[in-house]
C-alpha cells in the first residue's frame, strides 16, 4: 500500500477499491475478442465444454486454478494472475453483501473483547 504523509492511504488511486469488481472472465472474454478467436475453438484447444467456457467468459462461474493453467496453455496469461483476480473479486463480492457485512462486523466485536 503507497503512504504519503498527511494523505489517507486509502484515497490514494492505487489504493482504491474499485466499486464495481472485475471478474476474471471479464478479461478473458475480451482478449480471446481481440485475437479474434472464437469460443468453440479455444475450448475444444483447452479440452473443455463451450458452455464450461462461455459461462466463465459471462461471469457465471468462476476461474478455478485448473482452468487458470488451461488459459495459461492456451493463451500465455498466467495462471497466479488469474487466480489471484478470482480471489479479489470473489473477496469484493462478499464484502458487499449485507448479511456477511454484519457478521464480519459481529466477528469483529467478539473478537475485541477477547
Amino acid at each position: 500500500m503507497i503512504t504519503l504523509k498527511g494523505v489517507d492511504p486509502l484515497m490514494i488511486a492505487n489504493n482504491l477499491t474499485p466499486y464495481e469488481p472485475t471478474h476474471p472472465g471479464e478479461v478473458l472474454k475480451e482478449e480471446i475478442e481481440y485475437r479474434g478467436i472464437s469460443q468453440r475453438k479455444l475450448a475444444a484447444q483447452m479440452g473443455i465444454s463451450h458452455t464450461l467456457l462461455n459461462e466463465v467468459l459471462n461471469c457465471k462461474r468462476p476461474v478455478l486454478p485448473e482452468y487458470a493453467l488451461l488459459f495459461e496453455a492456451a493463451l500465455g496469461i498466467e495462471a497466479e494472475m488469474l487466480v489471484k483476480m478470482q480471489a479479489r473479486y470473489n473477496i469484493q463480492t462478499i464484502r458487499k453483501n449485507k448479511l456477511w457485512s454484519e457478521r464480519i462486523e459481529k466477528v469483529r466485536k467478539l473478537a475485541s473483547m477477547l
